[in-house]
């Protein structure tokens, strides 16, 4: 009886052993399997590959998730901590925040950055915090922190100067410039890979886009030429700013896997014209804006 005991004990060891060993090369293959839808949905075929070859998740998608934590921090300040309890619509603490960008404090610099931290209610946050995981996470796993953060704050910039200039009379919340970057990097590499994907797929992408982004800029300009019931109009041109942000500068960064970026024409095209755009946009704040100073 002693023997079988300590070969039944044996096995058991053997059995276990074999478990842990099992359960690492379980764990490979279902982040193989992770990578490998991520790649079919951002890169063109000749590119996965080699994606595949390097890809592992140091650093993960950092970026994306800690702009996101801190958004939503904000919120919940404003929204629980705050004595007006704002959850569903704009309130005084919002518009009386340091981060918000009012067009009469615009010479407050920060604050063409910092209105991406507040937003106007749940549906707002809720739809910026979704959009932005959903599409920010597999993006930042392909082309890591830097180049979504540069494409993400592109977008939050261009959007708020964007706003400065086409409807300076309208404050600023929510962090749809970034989001829409992130949407019009994302749609210029689907249009422009359209022939190298399953076309069901193509055209899926495509169409969500397009839907998104419809309903979306719909609302916003419900909210802003419709409802009466702010004491400020909240402007719906930052998505648009942020949008053709992401079709140039994202596109750039989308489409430059495995490459060199400093040596892509495309690269120092976008650049230049972000800066003239930039330039443009602080003259007339300064010079000709009918908003008060």
């Amino acid at each position: 009886m002693g023997d079988n005991d300590i070969e039944e004990q044996d096995a058991l060891r053997d059995e276990e052993g074999g478990d842990n060993r099992a359960n690492p090369k379980r764990s490979r293959r279902r982040v193989e399997q992770i990578h490998s839808n991520v790649c079919k949905w951002m890169l063109p075929e000749e590119l996965r590959e080699k994606y595949l070859e390097r890809a592992n998740c140091c650093p993960p998608p950092i970026f994306i998730i800690l702009i996101s934590l801190a958004e939503l921090g904000v919120f919940i300040y404003y929204a629980v901590w705050k004595p007006q309890k704002q959850w569903i619509t704009l309130g005084t603490g919002i518009w009386e925040s340091p981060l918000t960008y009012k067009p009469e404090q615009r010479e407050e610099a920060w604050r063409f950055l910092s209105y991406m931290f507040v937003h106007a209610g749940v549906e707002h946050i809720l739809g910026n915090l979704v959009m932005q995981l959903l599409l920010g996470i597999p993006l930042e796993l392909v082309h890591k922190g830097f180049e979504v953060g540069m494409v993400y704050m592109s977008g939050v910039l261009a959007g708020s100067l964007a706003s400065s200039i086409f409807d300076p009379l309208s404050a600023l919340v929510g962090a749809s410039g970034g989001v829409y970057a992130l949407m019009g990097g994302y749609f210029m590499n689907a249009v422009v890979n359209f022939r190298e994907m399953i076309p069901l797929v193509g055209v899926f992408r495509i169409l969500v886009i397009v839907m998104i982004v419809g309903t979306d800029v719909g609302f916003a300009i419900y909210r802003r030429f419709i409802v009466h019931d702010t004491a400020m109009k909240v402007s719906f041109v930052a998505h648009i700013g942020g949008g053709v942000a992401g079709m140039t500068v994202g596109y750039v960064f989308f489409t430059n896997y495995n490459k060199a970026l400093l040596k892509d024409p495309r690269f120092w095209m976008c650049i230049v014209g972000y800066i003239v755009f930039f330039l443009f946009a602080v003259i007339f704040n300064i010079f000709l804006s009918p908003a008060p100073a």
